[in-house]
């Protein structure tokens, strides 16, 4: 083969990246990945706009807020804040998915799942009366934002389960509580895990608004919008920046904990 041939491969490989529906090698995708990082970061570095910050900026802002400014205890408690929501809107969201099933539920379930088309800035005064201010109210805020959409995503998953896997269920003389437990539950465990991993961002994108509305626990929320209201944009894009940091390890680690759970979902079909 002579020496061009090579060379042409590698040029036809590296041009499969711009190709609709080709499959591309690991280390290719984590070129291209290094190579838009590159580039945001130079487009970020020599922007025109003199209001934007640059990356060093940024980064002397960050450790500005983190020693003078209690940003780690700040993260601190809006992460745990964050996760108790979560875990409460799981518990919900998958118990009303799951008994969907029950013909006298579904109405209810899709009223909720309609829910998210509701502004929270117009329920926050009925959250108050209900559950009080403070830590109450913004884990109630929290856990509706989420829900709605969690229910939403689930509900839609129970709905597609095919009912020949309820026919097959039957065939092995299991009860239809039998049914939804192993069909239902098991069957879409993985499924139940990657919706509340897609969920789980939803949390931090309403951290700044419900911190805003109870600031008596602080929280990344409220630093941030005190930075944001008194016009420091270095330290506005150093909180951004630490929360997508945490959402982006946040999801890694709910995507390690999906393969540990259900590693029958990642079995490709070249593998089977």
């Amino acid at each position: 083969m002579s020496p061009a041939a090579p060379t042409g491969q590698r040029f036809k490989g590296w041009l499969d990246v711009l190709r609709p529906n080709e499959v591309v090698s690991p280390t290719a995708m984590q070129i291209v990945v290094v190579v838009q990082v590159a580039m945001a970061l130079v487009i970020w570095w020599t922007s025109p706009w003199a209001v934007l910050p640059k990356p060093n900026e940024v980064f002397t802002a960050m450790g500005r807020l983190w020693m003078q400014e209690g940003l780690g205890q700040e993260l601190i408690t809006s992460f745990f804040m964050n996760v108790e929501a979560l875990l409460i809107t799981a518990v919900i969201s998958l118990g009303l998915a799951y008994l969907s099933v029950l013909p006298a539920v579904r109405p209810i379930v899709g009223a909720i799942a309609k829910g998210r088309f509701l502004g929270l800035s117009g329920l926050t005064f009925i959250f108050t009366l209900v559950v009080g201010g403070g830590h109450p109210l913004k884990i109630s805020l929290l856990v509706f934002g989420m829900t709605v959409f969690f229910v939403t995503s689930m509900a839609s998953v129970v709905a597609s389960i095919p009912k020949s896997a309820f026919d097959h269920a039957r065939t092995l003389r299991l009860t239809e509580w039998q049914a939804v437990w192993d069909v239902v539950i098991l069957g879409t465990s993985d499924q139940a895990i990657e919706v509340f991993r897609q969920n789980a961002a939803i949390g931090w994108m309403m951290l700044t608004m419900v911190e805003g509305i109870s600031r008596s626990e602080g929280g990344v929320g409220a630093l941030l919008l005190n930075q944001n209201k008194h016009f420091h944009l270095a330290e506005v894009f150093a909180i951004q920046l630490l929360i997508l940091t945490v959402g982006l390890l946040q999801d890694f680690a709910i995507g390690i904990g999906k393969r540990l759970l259900c590693p029958w979902a990642h079995i490709t079909l070249e593998r089977i």
